[in-house]
């Protein structure tokens, strides 16, 4: 089993790039754009398309691209997994190779490649989205985006508060369980051999002391809060205030431009 201070959920690298000081809302509203554009590509020229502003963006963050690699380790099997589907029971095109009902076709193989690049894709997008912004941060984008909402009574602020303090102890969580799994290692616990069954049940006494842990900390924060009078509601003044700037005219200029080309390069 990898490491946990390998994974890149919940954290971020600061930084002063062009990226980096987009608002929040901007990146957030962003990301979800080009995670809907990407299945506008049906060619290879669209996704190299693609490929090419995702690397433009991963430069302009100044982020090195192993952070980015690293990312996409943790989903690869379910990756090839979905492309061996789309290899082995894509019909059509020319026929490299079969057995039964299992067939290699070129379109089998164009679809395999093309699934391939959007999930990576996909993964890079969201992996900048995280890297690039405070968790706090995108908690406000998402409490500043579902502000209409409240028109339906919809308890927006809460939904926030609830938001802020999964992704703030989501770093507190990863540390307990790196305690806890070297305490079980130290008592013989191997949770990297074995078959899948294996694996999981070797998982199972993580789960216990990890739930103590967390319900622990909840009581903790819950008498704090009480403590300091916390009272939620719509009328909370904020220390981060989201403003827009020209940057985020221009990245948003930028996507029309993508969505544009991608239309245009669409067969």
């Amino acid at each position: 089993m990898a490491t946990l201070d390998k994974l890149i959920l919940g954290r971020y690298i600061p930084g002063d790039s062009m990226v980096h000081r987009l608002d929040p809302r901007t990146k957030l509203m962003a990301s979800f754009y080009y995670i809907a554009i990407i299945f506008l590509a049906n060619n290879w020229q669209s996704y190299l398309l693609m490929f090419v502003a995702t690397m433009v963006m991963i430069m302009l963050s100044k982020v090195k691209l192993s952070f980015f690699l690293r990312g996409v380790r943790p989903m690869i099997w379910l990756i090839m997994f979905t492309v061996a589907l789309q290899i082995f029971f894509t019909k059509g095109g020319h026929t490299y190779w079969s057995w039964g009902w299992l067939a290699i076709t070129q379109f089998g193989l164009t679809n395999g490649a093309f699934i391939f690049m959007r999930f990576v894709l996909i993964i890079f997008i969201s992996t900048l989205l995280t890297l690039t912004t405070q968790p706090l941060s995108l908690a406000d984008a998402v409490e500043s985006l579902l502000k209409p909402l409240r028109v339906i009574h919809v308890p927006v602020t809460e939904l926030a508060l609830v938001l802020q303090i999964a992704l703030r102890f989501v770093p507190t969580l990863m540390d307990q369980t790196t305690k806890i799994m070297n305490a079980q290692r130290a008592r013989g616990v191997d949770f990297g051999t074995g078959n899948l069954f294996q694996q999981m049940k070797a998982v199972v006494p993580l789960l216990i002391p990890l739930f103590v842990d967390s319900f622990g900390i909840a009581e903790d924060l819950a008498t704090a809060m009480d403590a300091r009078g916390y009272q939620g509601g719509d009328n909370r003044t904020k220390y981060r205030v989201l403003k827009y700037h020209r940057s985020d005219v221009t990245a948003a200029v930028v996507m029309a431009a993508l969505t544009g080309l991608l239309v245009f390069l669409r067969a």
